[in-house]
């Protein structure tokens, strides 16, 4: 078997301290170095006037990795959401002589888009063991290492947090983190989709793509290792964090999860006013679908600021998430309960496809089109300045969905942009849309990856300044009228999907 790739990689420079701070000493494994907190994070939504000069200077963009460590350290949280006041276990693994953690939360502040919260002192560094494969047979990465450290998350505000790891010469690592907020109701609920960031993970060696040279690829993935800093599509730096600071600048009500908080909790989202998923969000649970669903037929507006939303099955089991993905054949649940087997949900075993939830279905990959505009006096193009025919281009990519007009297609549903192009030598088309569900909920689905990231013009392309305004001015009126409830009893979509000429088959080899 391929040897899993080193977890530390290159030591760090000797003598390094941090600027003479003293070396914490580190208690008896599985114990861990409690540090004094800053006081509690501020988020826009709810800024007090009694705020001082100081306060209001406290953003800053320090929490961005100015120097990727390549392996020279490395870290992990106990859990990936959890609520305020939570002691949180950091696992870290290092050459370095020691190093320093930072938490940042991330919002709309005064001179930047994140907030200093917490410091540790700077700490004794520790290589720690190797990573193994357990069990061998699911190709399972773990990283069996102890607590270096806990973190009381007393006095934190719920909302997004990036952890920041800095060795003594200024390697740095980052570990996002979710403070859950105790309810959705009344709020907008930003939901990060870290099931697909893990499902992308290749640290150690192994994700549910890909494997070493001569070996397969995992069948299951665990938690307990560190997240490899991503980029494109599956970067939380720029395709979730873009909408959280969009959304907190507009002092709206919000509320944050993690995607895993609804496979845990189906009741999660009651009494949300809007639901918002942020980005690439390819694998759920059954329980994650019925949490959605729920919310949707109780009232709440759903967001899917993405592409290729909801395509993989996966199961969740504690700190292991298992994905068969092509291989479902093989996953020893298949004949016992074909709906919980990891396949796609649209296939014929258990056929629930993606398309009843976000009106759309994954079409392609890779994309590189235009946004055509389609309906210009859609409600919420408002302040955009629109005509029909507008394009912007390169907005719709990597991924895109297209609508598949049959029954299983939530109607009315009003098709908002419509590109054609060509998806390896097929020609196929790719749709943006929103539909009006009975409760009055209503449900925009975005029906491209580069949605996140062309709020600040960071894609894998530039887009220019031009698509980023167009997106923010969109983005912007989503959320402040999702805040206020039910959108489809004022603005009820207008059926339009009979003006298109879609196919009701897959003619692409989707992935």
């Amino acid at each position: 078997m391929a040897a899993l790739v080193t977890l530390t990689g290159c030591s760090d420079q000797p003598g390094a301290t941090g600027g003479g701070d003293a070396v914490e000493s580190r208690g008896p494994s599985g114990g861990g170095f409690v540090a004094e907190p800053l006081g509690p994070a501020r988020s826009s939504v709810a800024v007090p006037a009694e705020l001082s000069e100081t306060d209001e200077r406290s953003g800053t963009e320090d929490w961005r990795v100015a120097r990727p460590a390549a392996g020279r350290i490395a870290a992990y949280t106990s859990t990936i959401s959890a609520p305020p006041g939570t002691r949180v276990g950091l696992r870290v693994s290092t050459r370095a002589e020691g190093y320093r953690v930072s938490a940042y939360r991330i919002g709309s502040y005064a001179g930047g888009t994140g907030t200093l919260v917490w410091r540790s002192r700077f700490l004794e560094g520790e290589q720690q063991a190797e990573p193994v494969l357990d069990p061998a047979e699911t190709r399972t990465v773990v990283a069996p290492w102890h607590r270096s450290l806990t973190v009381d998350t007393t006095g934190w505000a719920d909302g997004f947090y990036v952890l920041k790891l800095r060795t003594g010469s200024g390697w740095e690592t980052a570990v996002p983190y979710v403070v859950r907020s105790p309810s959705a109701r009344g709020t907008v609920a930003l939901v990060a989709p870290v099931t697909t960031w893990q499902a992308y993970n290749e640290w150690g060696g192994y994700s549910l793509y890909d494997g070493p040279d001569g070996d397969r690829r995992s069948w299951a993935v665990s938690y307990d290792r560190p997240f490899n800093l991503a980029t494109g599509a599956n970067d939380y730096r720029t395709a979730a964090i873009p909408v959280i600071v969009r959304a907190e600048r507009l002092g709206i009500p919000l509320s944050y999860f993690a995607d895993v908080d609804l496979d845990e909790d189906p009741g999660v989202l009651e009494g949300a006013r809007g639901y918002v998923s942020m980005g690439h969000d390819e694998y759920w649970t059954p329980a994650m679908r019925e949490a959605v669903e729920r919310a949707r037929d109780g009232g709440t507006n759903l967001a899917f600021l993405g592409a290729n939303t909801m395509y993989w099955r996966i199961r969740l089991d504690g700190r292991l998430q298992t994905g068969y993905r092509s291989d479902a054949f093989r996953d020893p649940v298949r004949e016992a309960d074909p709906a919980e087997a990891t396949s796609q949900f649209r296939d014929a075993s258990a056929p629930d496809p993606e398309q009843t939830l976000t009106g759309m279905m994954y079409e392609c990959y890779p994309v590189d089109a235009p946004y055509v505009v389609a309906s210009p006096r859609w409600w919420r193009f408002r302040g955009t300045g629109v005509r029909a025919g507008d394009a912007f281009d390169g907005l719709v990519g990597p991924e895109a969905d297209r609508v598949y007009p049959n029954d299983r297609t939530p109607r009315p549903m009003e098709v908002l942009s419509h590109t054609t192009y060509s998806c390896r030598g097929v020609t196929t088309s790719a749709q943006s849309v929103y539909y009006t569900a009975p409760s009055g909920a209503g449900v925009f689905n975005a029906g491209t990856l580069r949605w996140g990231c062309a709020i600040v013009d960071r894609c894998d392309r530039p887009l220019g300044s031009r698509t980023r305004d167009f997106v923010r001015t969109v983005t912007d009126n989503l959320l402040r009228a999702y805040a206020g409830g039910p959108v489809g009893r004022a603005h009820p979509a207008r059926d339009t999907v009979g003006r298109y000429d879609l196919p009701d088959v897959n003619s692409v080899e989707a992935s």
